[in-house]
C-alpha cells in the first residue's frame, strides 16, 4: 500500500489532528497525528491481518526517537533510534521465533559496525 504523504487534507488545508488511512478491505493501515502538515507523535502502521508492522515517533515530520518493526506474527523483527531520520546508536534485529539475530552500530546513518550476530538457535556466531 502508498500511503499519502501530502501534506495537505483534501480541502487544500494543512493537515492537522488525527488521521487513519485505509486498505481497501477497510482494514486500518495506518494512523497518526498532523499539526501543521507534518506527522507527530506517535504512528502505526499495519498489516493486513491488523498486526502492528511498524510503531515510532515524528518530529516535525522526520522519524525520530525509537522505532519498531514486528514480523507477520507479531514477533518483534527490529528495534533501532532515528534521529532526524537517520539511525543512531545500537540497532537490534530478531528472528521471527524472537531469538536475537544480531545488533549493529550506527552513527549519522552510516553502519559503524556489526557488534553481535547470532543464529535462530541463540547462539552467538563468531566474528569475520
Amino acid at each position: 500500500m502508498k500511503f499519502d504523504n501530502s501534506k495537505f487534507d483534501k480541502n487544500g488545508e494543512l493537515k492537522n489532528g488525527h488521521f487513519q488511512e485505509f486498505f481497501k478491505n477497510g482494514a486500518i493501515a495506518c494512523e497518526g497525528d498532523y499539526k501543521d502538515g507534518e506527522r507527530t507523535g506517535e504512528w502505526k502502521y499495519y498489516l493486513l491481518n491488523g498486526i502492528i508492522k511498524a510503531i515510532g515517533n515524528y518530529t516535525l515530520g522526520k522519524m525520530t526517537g525509537e522505532w519498531k518493526w514486528y514480523h507477520v506474527n507479531g514477533i518483534l523483527n527490529q528495534v533501532g533510534t532515528f534521529e532526524n531520520e537517520l539511525k543512531t546508536g545500537v540497532w537490534t534485529r530478531y528472528y521471527d521465533n524472537g531469538q536475537l539475530w544480531d545488533e549493529t552500530e550506527f552513527k549519522a546513518g552510516k553502519k559503524v559496525k556489526i557488534l553481535r550476530v547470532f543464529d535462530k538457535f541463540g547462539n552467538e556466531k563468531a566474528k569475520k
